[in-house]
């Protein structure tokens, strides 16, 4: 009989699996859980899990089916054919059919940090790969070829870690399974039993240990160097410039950051306005992500749809920088940098390289020009491109996130009145705050119903995921508010000023800013920054036109832009809007009718039932520091569980702790269990402390040759009767335990 009819032959015997080859099945199980978590994280935050838990199932048993038939070349060929298919559809899957040199291109950028998340059709690139190293993974582990298994499985978690996709955690669970499945994969072969794997269980739970500390593996661009998170930046050393300003195309959502107030820039602009440095289009549950590539800029770039106004921008690089700052939205660049800006495929601008201090450059914006009533009559007709890409939340996303803002919005008759409504709500029941706690679940869930507070990225987060659950198209943009005007037109823009808002698209009008964040708490932690830098005489927080108070300028009429916040004229907002939810005034509480900026926002006498603010109707908080661990999380610790409690058994440990709750504790039972018992405690009690009974030695020989008292006595005899005489009372089955509790007491002192 050939190898291969005899790795068929065994390959469909899972009837009465033995233990050793479940814990290697098991093994190649945690490294397919493993990268299989960071292809359905993609599905979750594009598309319909559903299809992909389908077709891995349905994967994972035709592997199954086929490894008792199926010899391992052809094996391959079928894993090879269905990549090669997958990968064919989806590329003519595309909207337009991209030569082989960006193909080329994209795929390198993947292997050296580029987030599969950044692919525009990211849940059909899954569909498209996934089938074809699952199938190849577990057809081998079920032919009992754990070693090829692993290395096709390792293959494609080690492309997930090049990606920056799979954080450490998942990795770690990956290795973890690799090296189950190969260890005991080998004892399997050799007809080992399963006691062979405990120094295994040791080695990896000190392995998982000292993976807390120093990670298995590189942090990547979505993820930092702590094993036991993904996807979070920034802490207590990290500023909200630096959250925002370097994210480049993933924007993760940092806990505590602080401010910094060093002199970035100075603008030179016909009107104030924000200075964007990018936006984000896809909301991935814990972060944001800004699909598509980037283009060389060709000299013009496509203004608004409507009408629009020109502003032009001169730029002066104060400290060393590596964006480009434009008013939205920009059609021109001009100056040093021309030839080194790129353009986002949202229209946003990147610079090759960085910009030296005193290096100057232009931009020409064509700002959107509407009123508050041609907002609130632009209707739904977005193009179809804009609500595909706009409106998508992870599947994940807590459904309560929708039902809040529909009760929020409730009397809200248009897109504009939504977004109007749910910008005032937030800043009026939200409060500004650097030092949080970063939630681990749903960002824009966890801000909504659990926080009290947060910075700009958590308002702006939950606004824009609040909208797109109403079908509104938002996203997420960054850059710097207007900075410290020093003169009618001219500002001086410093490290705090970096913000994250709100951009909502309008049919016919383009992309409206709004703003979540409440300016008044936020500009006077920024001035507090301010005053104890220049207390402290720094000397990068302050140019010749700064610190002399803000520059006023004489009244002027000027063009009302469309940000909805004070640059709008506010009897254009939306009417009368029943809000039942708390509504607190900027500076004190609660309140019933508050007035803001246009609405009038009326709070019923009451709350209707369950529909307390502070979430506390929507569950409550688990455990690891108010947050419940992920499965990858559990499935380490159990790891390191099992792996303690093998270290401690061999050590003997467990047996000394067991013997010494069971010396000292005797439940309650029948009354002669219970005589018997006590007199085993007692005998465990005596040879301890002078010697074991022999075989031949009765328990009134043993007794009398170790010189026990008459407590040992009683006890015996209480056995004696219960033994030979078949009778013993509760009372005196009862004494006989106080006894011994008593000499193990007596003997503890």
């Amino acid at each position: 009989m050939s190898t291969e009819t005899r790795a068929a032959d065994a390959a469909l015997d899972l009837e009465g699996l033995d233990p050793v080859r479940a814990v290697a099945l098991g093994g190649i199980g945690l490294l397919i859980a493993a990268y299989g978590s960071v292809f359905y994280r993609f599905i979750d935050v594009t598309g319909e899990p559903l299809a992909f838990v389908v077709l891995g199932a349905a994967t994972l048993g035709a592997a199954t089916l086929l490894a008792r038939s199926l010899r391992l070349r052809w094996a391959a060929f079928v894993a090879v054919g269905l990549l090669a298919t997958g990968l064919t559809l989806y590329i003519f899957s595309l909207p337009r059919q991209p030569p082989l040199v960006p193909l080329v291109t994209d795929a390198v950028a993947l292997m050296t940090g580029r987030s599969l998340l950044q692919v525009t059709n990211v849940d059909l690139w899954v569909l498209g790969v996934a089938p074809g190293p699952l199938f190849l993974t577990w057809y081998l582990a079920v032919r009992r070829r754990y070693v090829g298994g692993v290395v096709a499985g390792g293959a494609t978690l080690g492309f997930l870690v090049l990606t920056g996709d799979a954080s450490n955690v998942t990795t770690l669970v990956g290795v973890v399974g690799g090296i189950v499945a190969v260890a005991v994969g080998d004892m399997d072969r050799r007809g080992d039993s399963l006691r062979a794997a405990e120094p295994l269980a040791v080695l990896l739970a000190a392995l998982i240990l000292l993976s807390a500390v120093a990670p298995v593996v590189p942090a990547g661009p979505s993820r930092t160097a702590d094993t036991w998170s993904s996807f979070q930046t920034g802490g207590p050393g990290g500023t909200v410039e630096a959250n925002l300003v370097e994210a480049d195309s993933q924007l993760g959502i940092a806990g505590n950051l602080s401010l910094s107030p060093e002199v970035r820039f100075r603008v030179e602009s016909d009107t104030e306005s924000y200075w964007q440095i990018g936006s984000y289009d896809r909301y991935t549950g814990d972060g944001w992500i800004r699909t598509g590539s980037s283009y060389s800029y060709n000299g013009r770039i496509q203004g608004p749809p409507g009408q629009s106004r020109t502003v032009d921008q001169t730029y002066t690089a104060i400290d060393e920088i590596g964006v480009l700052p434009a008013a939205w939205k920009p059609v021109e660049v001009g100056g040093s940098v021309s030839d080194r800006a790129r353009v986002t495929d949202l229209d946003g601008l990147e610079l090759d390289g960085s910009l030296a201090s005193g290096e100057r450059y232009s931009v020409t914006s064509r700002v959107p020009v509407a009123s508050a009533r041609d907002l609130r009559s632009a209707g739904t007709d977005y193009p179809s491109a804009v609500a595909e890409r706009f409106t998508r939340l992870p599947s994940s996303t807590p459904d309560r996130v929708a039902e809040r803002t529909e009760r929020i919005t409730a009397r809200a008759d248009s897109p504009y009145a939504t977004a109007r409504v749910v910008e005032r709500w937030l800043e009026n029941n939200k409060n500004y705050s650097l030092d949080v706690d970063r939630p681990r679940g749903n960002v824009a869930d966890e801000f909504l119903f659990e926080m009290d507070a947060g910075y700009c990225t958590y308002f702006a987060t939950t606004m824009a995921t609040m909208l797109r659950s109403q079908d509104i198209p938002a996203r997420m943009a960054v850059g710097y508010t207007s900075g410290e005007r020093v003169a009618e037109d001219e500002w001086v823009v410093r490290g705090y000023d970096a913000h994250a808002w709100v951009e909502v698209f309008f049919p016919e009008v383009g992309w409206v800013r709004f703003d979540p964040t409440p300016a008044g708490p936020r500009e006077a932690t920024e001035q507090g920054e301010l005053a104890e830098a220049r207390e402290d005489n720094r000397t990068d927080v302050d140019t010749n036109d700064t610190g002399s108070g803000e520059w006023t300028p004489t009244p002027t009429a000027t063009p009302a832009p469309l940000t909805p916040r004070a640059e709008q004229p506010v009897q254009e907002a939306p009417g009368r809007v029943t809000v039942p939810d708390r509504i607190t005034r900027p500076g004190g509480g609660p309140t019933g009718n508050v007035t803001v900026s246009g609405p009038t926002i009326t709070r019923p006498p009451t709350d209707p039932p369950g529909g307390g603010d502070d979430g506390s109707d929507d569950g409550a908080a688990g455990p690891f520091g108010g947050q419940p661990p992920t499965r990858a999380e559990a499935t380490l610790s159990v790891i390191v569980l099992v792996g303690a409690v093998v270290a401690l058994r061999r050590t003997g440990v467990t047996g000394r702790v067991y013997r010494a709750v069971w010396l000292r504790y005797q439940p309650t039972k029948d009354p002669a269990t219970d005589a018997e018992r006590a007199f085993d405690r007692l005998e465990y009690l005596l040879a301890e402390r002078h010697r074991p009974r022999r075989p031949e030695e009765t328990p009134r020989q043993y007794l009398a040759s170790v010189g026990a008292d008459e407590r040992a006595a009683q006890v015996a005899a209480v056995r004696e009767r219960a033994k030979y005489a078949g009778r013993v009372t509760r009372e005196e089955a009862d004494e006989a335990v106080d006894l011994v509790d008593d000499m193990v007491g007596w003997r503890g002192a």
